[in-house]
């Protein structure tokens, strides 16, 4: 499954939602919500793509005691 998929998938669930409800105010939240959705599988796949590469800072002597 691609990683944005799960993400698809409620979207589309909430656009079918969307089609059936009768109060306009309704019916637009769960377009707004489909449309969150939506852009939550696209950052899925863009962050699959992302690679982080760092350096540890080295690690201190255990003998010494943290400042207060």
């Amino acid at each position: 499954m691609a990683p944005g998929d799960a993400y698809r998938a409620r979207a589309l669930e909430l656009l079918a939602r969307a089609e059936v409800e009768t109060d306009p105010q309704t019916r637009a939240e769960f377009e707004n919500l489909a449309a969150a959705f939506l852009r939550l599988a696209e950052q899925a796949e863009r962050n699959t793509k992302l690679v982080i590469e760092f350096d540890l800072p080295p690690e201190e002597d255990s003998d010494r005691k943290p400042k207060p």
